[in-house]
């Protein structure tokens, strides 16, 4: 068999590459070693949000009186949460299959490796031993959860975010989760819905390290007002695994303190999956373990090109996608590839954050002259109708020409709302455009309008 381009990993860098590559009418083919959709549609981003959606529901269940609603006896199945989970993934995964062949790509499920430059071998699953001829090679095979040393998941007392995500009966009754960034929120916000006693932990001095202060500060009070109990600042350490829980160690400030729960989730991210992709004939040029490309997304071995999260930060499928989408391009010749500079950055745990560009904390150590405009949902009146005032949108621009800088929203619905002003930067658009931009009423979005009205004193509802 030879190939125009063959796709190692189907996850979002994968599928939307081998897809592209379709579209323009060349052979391809994707290697997935698990299912089409890799870990973010079958063990991350899909089945977390169907997680998530349950949780939510279940809060509004429990405050129905507010809206005039009687609920009696509200209970909740957790094996069937998370077997509506698990069958949220798999319809997505049969989406993306159906997807391949729609547009003519080749798929196969299996480990596959670069042998030598042009050739790709199958080393595991039902095609073992194939061999396949192409001139290009696509790398996305993406990251895996980084483990404590020492310490195996074994999907009962210690788990990382894919254990998690298994099928079980019941809720944890206590849980200590290390790491509060964007996964161990979301964990946070979901466990604690359905009554575990949460323990969040993090090193750094804030919840959501690469988020604006303010909006950390508000989540944090947030999650401790819902009965999460927060750690900033906070190591963890001597952790000891017993059958019936976990004990470990936390220090903050030079002091320790010891704690104990059922199970213990490690977020404390991701590193790079290469494990098994490249032959020892095939030496790529790496950093910190993640592919190094070039403008057109080509390693330093012609012909083998990298996207998405294996060629390092930001680790988001969107960004993967538009990675891909790229990479192929400029492998077929296509326009001008670009780069990832402008991109949101979504948490969906309640309440809900996105944000894009710089914070301001990024702003000051830059020596940027800014202004902030800040509108709260509490003045909205959609959010007041529906009950959902929590946070703010908070938008961060050029003190001098007025070009938006930076944007940061906590409250409901804040990664449906980022798209408005990553469009606007990408445009470069001004504080002076969204503020006349005229957006219905009543609607959440008529927050994005204000913040930037607020910026020169001219919003109307604060």
């Amino acid at each position: 068999m030879e190939y125009d381009l063959i796709v190692i990993g189907g996850g979002p860098a994968g599928y939307a590459g081998a897809i592209r590559a379709g579209q323009l009418g060349k052979k391809v083919a994707c290697i997935e070693l698990e299912r089409a959709g890799g870990t973010c549609l079958n063990w991350g981003c899909i089945p977390t949000k169907a997680l998530l959606k349950s949780a939510e529901f279940y809060r509004a269940l429990q405050k129905a009186d507010t809206f005039g609603i009687t609920v009696k006896d509200a209970a909740f199945d957790f094996g069937k949460v998370m077997e509506r989970s698990r069958g949220v993934a798999s319809q997505m995964a049969k989406g993306i299959e159906f997807l391949f062949r729609k547009n003519k790509v080749d798929y196969y499920v299996g480990r596959a490796r670069v042998s030598v430059p042009g050739m790709v071998e199958i080393t595991e699953g039902e095609h073992k031993g194939r061999f396949f001829k192409t001139k290009s090679v696509l790398l996305a095979t993406g990251c895996k959860p980084r483990r404590l040393p020492d310490i195996p998941a074994d999907g009962e007392r210690v788990m990382t975010s894919r254990e998690a995500l298994v099928p079980r009966k019941t809720p944890p009754k206590s849980i200590v989760i290390i790491g509060a960034g964007a996964i161990g929120v979301e964990f946070a916000y979901f466990y604690n819905a359905f009554g575990s006693q949460v323990t969040l932990v993090e090193m750094l001095p804030q919840v959501t390290p690469v988020e604006d202060e303010e909006v950390a500060r508000v989540l944090q009070r947030s999650f401790e007002k819902q009965g999460i109990a927060v750690h900033v600042g906070t190591k963890v350490e001597n952790v000891r695994v017993k059958k019936t829980g976990v004990d470990l160690t936390l220090v903050k400030d030079g002091k320790s303190t010891e704690i104990e729960a059922e199970t213990l989730l490690v977020a404390i991210g991701v590193v790079p999956n290469l494990e098994g992709v490249l032959s020892t004939s095939v030496k790529l040029e790496l950093e910190r373990g993640y592919v190094k490309v070039d403008g057109r997304y080509e390693s330093s071995v012609k012909g083998i090109y990298a996207a998405g999260d294996i060629i390092g930060p930001p680790w988001l499928a969107h960004v993967a996608t538009f990675e891909a989408i790229n990479a192929v391009n400029a492998i077929f010749g296509v326009g001008h590839p670009q780069r990832v500079t402008i991109f949101p950055g979504a948490t969906y745990c309640q309440p809900q954050i996105a944000s894009t560009g710089l914070t301001e904390q990024a702003c000051r150590e830059k020596q940027l002259a800014y202004k902030v405009g800040k509108f709260p949902f509490t003045a909205s009146g959609k959010a007041v109708a529906a009950g959902d005032t929590e946070g703010f949108v908070k938008v961060i621009s050029d003190a001098r020409t007025g070009e938006i800088l930076g944007v940061h929203i906590i409250g409901n619905e804040a990664p449906e709302l980022i798209a408005e002003y990553v469009l606007a930067m990408n445009m470069e658009g001004t504080i002076e455009e969204l503020h006349h931009s005229i957006h219905a009423h009543p609607t959440l979005s008529e927050a994005l309008m204000e913040a930037a009205a607020a910026t020169t004193g001219e919003a109307i509802h604060i």
